[in-house]
């Protein structure tokens, strides 16, 4: 069963108006689409996902809540031209939760799972061709280092990606615990005690087969030009990278321009169009970590256009 993380804090973050327009951007299972439509009975909600399997239990479940949605079978990098087709110049409210589903990790068949046994796969778009079996099998062992330690900040990377090239000498890797038992072989004891030894590779596999941080860079940028005056965006991470993205842009987007910070009266013109809503990332509360484990790493975010 899929638990939404910082479900209250990002809904109330959001400030909704019962006649606004939202978007949900990774609609996934439902948990935070749910809550908006509840709230926005004369509003409208669009909602983006790529997982056909996703797509079909959520708009189940939205539609004995009300009709006033729409899911957009796509990559929320095209918010704005697929709002574009729809007539809709701008919004009340753009919510991201960049966690993948528990149903997916869940689901043995998908290969997101460290811990289940899977044909390597990692792909959130079922129809792409690049999938886990693609990057682990056919990268190159400096491509494979570079992945691990960007994407996944693994300090054993380059063993890691020699063993992966030595092992696929002889043949293929399959599965996703063919991948494990390799990883394991990489890293000292320590590592292997301390978190799951394979964690930071998956991880860095999953951002690379589905391009996760180009996309979320595109996507917060198009998501800000279409908040209307009021309007909020939201955002919940779950590793620093992706934090680093939403934190740096947010950042960037409040920040006066540096020509006149100085000045005692800063002209209107060189004010920032947004402000924070919370300066310090909002994490969950000590209950929520009790009853949801998977939330331990979230972060969230929030700006609104204020000009």
């Amino acid at each position: 069963m899929h638990i939404s993380v910082l479900l209250k804090e990002s809904i109330d973050g959001l400030n909704l108006k019962e006649d606004g327009i939202y978007v949900d951007c990774t609609l996934g299972y439902a948990g935070h689409s749910s809550e908006i439509l509840k709230r926005i009975r004369r509003g409208c909600l669009f909602a983006f996902d790529q997982d056909s399997e996703a797509i079909e239990y959520s708009d189940e479940k939205l539609s004995k809540i009300a009709s006033n949605y729409e899911i957009i079978n796509s990559n929320f990098v095209n918010i704005k031209e697929e709002l574009q087709k729809r007539n809709i110049k701008e919004v009340d409210g753009i919510l991201f939760d960049l966690g993948v589903s528990s149903p997916q990790l869940d689901e043995q068949e998908r290969g997101f799972s460290y811990h289940l046994d899977a044909k390597l796969d990692m792909r959130m778009n079922q129809n792409q061709e690049l999938s886990a079996h693609v990057v682990v099998n056919t990268y190159s062992e400096e491509k494979l280092a570079k992945i691990f330690f960007e994407y996944g900040e693994e300090k054993y990377a380059r063993s890691i990606a020699r063993n992966i090239v030595k092992y696929r000498e002889n043949k293929e890797i399959e599965t996703t615990l063919e991948l494990v038992e390799i990883i394991k072989s990489s890293v000292s004891e320590r590592a292997k005690r301390d978190k799951h030894p394979a964690r930071k590779v998956f991880q860095a596999i999953r951002i690379e087969v589905n391009n996760e941080l180009e996309i979320l860079d595109r996507a917060i940028r198009d998501s800000l030009s279409l908040l209307k005056v009021g309007g909020r965006i939201a955002v919940i991470t779950f590793h620093s990278l992706e934090d680093r993205i939403v934190k740096n842009i947010f950042r960037e987007m409040t920040e006066i321009d540096p020509k006149v910070k100085g000045l005692p009266n800063i002209p209107e013109e060189y004010q920032p169009d947004f402000k924070l809503i919370n300066h310090k990332a909002i994490t969950p509360s000590e209950e929520e970590l009790e009853n949801n484990n998977r939330s331990r790493s979230s972060k969230l975010r929030i700006i609104e256009r204020i000009k």
